[in-house]
């Protein structure tokens, strides 16, 4: 079964400084029907002002993914790091039992364009880590990504929960197949372009989740960016 999640059902809000667009229940928009999807409690679609972002907060027991599609963002956090990372980055902070961090577009004239995913562990309470990885164009190019996972496959964030996440790049009339383990569920996140997925059609912004469905074909009616989660 997949449904369709609209771009514009999104819960949704504008800050002046930050635009944004909530798949889940979060901050100001509270959707009991819409409160996570398994493990992914949250995804979001930001764009954060230039010289403006999220001051020094705290977080607790969440595993934080930033999926950078254009501009920069500079992190900082309690644990001592600093990065500025770019398009084709992907910044991973494992909160744990407690990490406090920032994360400001520091640009002075262009905007930051992201996705903010937030993974339940498996684990509560496990010592905070932070790390960054770099994914070129290519690698994601007519190609299923894989950028994040519970198994040890190196250059690839290490999740602590039974997860797969890819990002893709699908240029248009060109097509991928991919297996959902038994049970499991997907959530498809398309970021912009038009794709089918099994014949349903997906515009920018839009998502399908997927469910009780082994396999899946996404077919790109224009070039296409989108960030495909397995979920346990």
């Amino acid at each position: 079964m997949i449904t369709v999640r609209k771009s514009e059902a999104r819960g949704a809000a504008n800050h002046g400084w930050l635009d944004t667009k909530h798949s889940f229940s979060f901050g100001d928009y509270l959707d009991r029907t819409q409160m996570n999807f398994r493990s992914l409690r949250v995804l979001n679609e930001d764009i954060v002002a230039p010289e403006m972002g999220f001051p020094l907060h705290p977080h607790k027991n969440a595993e934080i993914l930033t999926y950078i599609v254009s501009g920069e963002l500079t992190h900082t956090d309690s644990l001592g790091h600093r990065e500025i990372i770019k398009r084709g980055d992907v910044q991973y902070t494992n909160a744990g039992s407690g990490i406090e961090h920032s994360e400001i577009n520091q640009h002075s004239s262009e905007a930051v364009h992201l996705l903010q995913i937030w993974i339940l562990p498996k684990d509560q309470n496990t010592t905070p880590a932070y790390s960054y990885l770099h994914f070129d164009e290519e690698q994601k190019k007519n190609a299923l990504c894989l950028i994040a996972t519970s198994k040890e496959i190196e250059n690839t964030v290490r999740l602590n929960q039974s997860a797969e996440i890819f990002a893709s790049i699908l240029e248009k009339g060109n097509s991928l197949t991919q297996t959902i383990p038994n049970s499991w569920g997907a959530w498809l996140q398309l970021i912009s372009g038009s794709v089918s997925v099994n014949g349903t059609e997906l515009e920018k912004g839009d998502a399908a989740k997927i469910e009780q469905v082994l396999e899946i074909k996404i077919e790109a009616k224009e070039n296409s960016e989108f960030l495909l989660f397995n979920l346990e």
